[in-house]
């Protein structure tokens, strides 16, 4: 892919490839992401703008959000003032290959440890020193039986370690929680509080202190009866010809943090495939669909 630095992909290490032979495909150079997440969406968004604009297709309101920040927190769709978006139907266009339709997503929070030990020089620490990376490692182990990205798949949830700190002061360990279930999601949590009364116990010369933030819930949860959005898409599909592929997405989107607003918020595809990886790609067929889909869904309102 990008021969003056050995950069190749191929359909060994990426066997999705094989769907999409003899297609025209967007890559990066192989030494950045390509931006398909979300960048396809929002070219996809402006030129069904610049579409409406020039053409006499008869529609209703139709309002578009563009709000930042989805990959840490959703902080644009959780500040999105709903009253300057008065919508009776939305979507979010996020995320992965032809025809995939998403309602259901992780329920995600965020665990951070503090640990503050006691140092002292190796000569004299006997019985003095508290050494914070060593609780650190020790919390980290208490959750290696209880699901890593790395074992897991489908609808299991897991604990991931994406931060650690220390010296020979101080450490932190910030963990990803996830589940799709909101008992189990809960039971995470719980777990987590039970370690760290394990870690006090352990160690009751050091100072140990964990906070958990609930970062976004699972879209299903807040759909209840009004499922009109996700059938008025189900309908574009099939009429675009398109095979639905609906999934539990292993992540969320920014329509996890509208749907908890009371705004049900199903999202789908823009083609795409290996997000958040220099090896993304995006086969533009499957783009032009995710277009086609926009576009369908405001001829079934007019």
């Amino acid at each position: 892919m990008n021969p003056q630095e050995n950069i190749v992909i191929d359909e060994t290490s990426n066997p999705e490839l094989g769907k999409y032979v003899g297609q025209d495909i967007l890559f990066s150079d192989g030494t950045s992401v390509l931006g398909a997440d979300d960048k396809s969406a929002i070219s996809v968004m402006m030129t069904l703008a610049a579409e409406l604009k020039k053409s006499d297709l008869p529609h209703g309101d139709i309002y578009f959000a563009f709000v930042p920040d989805e990959e840490i927190g959703l902080r644009g769709a959780k500040a999105l003032p709903l009253e300057k978006f008065p919508v009776d139907y939305c979507y979010t266009i996020d995320c992965c290959e032809r025809g995939e339709v998403i309602y259901e997503t992780f329920n995600a929070g965020t665990a951070v440890l503090e640990i503050s030990g006691i140092t002292a020089h190796p000569m004299s620490a006997k019985n003095v020193l508290v050494n914070p990376n060593l609780i650190a490692a020790d919390f980290i182990d208490l959750l290696r039986d209880h699901g890593l990205p790395e074992q897991t798949e489908g609808r299991e949830g897991y604990f991931w370690v994406t931060d650690i700190q220390g010296n020979q002061n101080t450490a932190r360990v910030i963990v990803a929680i996830r589940d799709f279930d909101q008992t189990q999601y809960e039971d995470r949590k719980t777990y987590l509080r039970a370690v760290e009364t394990l870690l006090k116990n352990k160690h009751p010369k050091a100072e140990i202190a964990l906070s958990l933030t609930d970062v976004y819930s699972n879209i299903a949860q807040a759909m209840g009866e009004d499922v009109e959005a996700l059938t008025r898409l189900y309908r574009v599909l099939e009429g675009l010809e398109i095979s639905a592929k609906t999934i539990a997405m292993r992540g969320g989107t920014d329509g996890s943090a509208l749907s908890v607003k009371g705004l049900f918020t199903p999202n789908f595809f823009t083609g795409a495939h290996n997000f958040h990886s220099r090896f993304e790609f995006l086969p533009i067929p499957s783009f032009l669909d995710s277009y086609r889909v926009a576009l369908n869904l405001i001829k079934v309102d007019a």
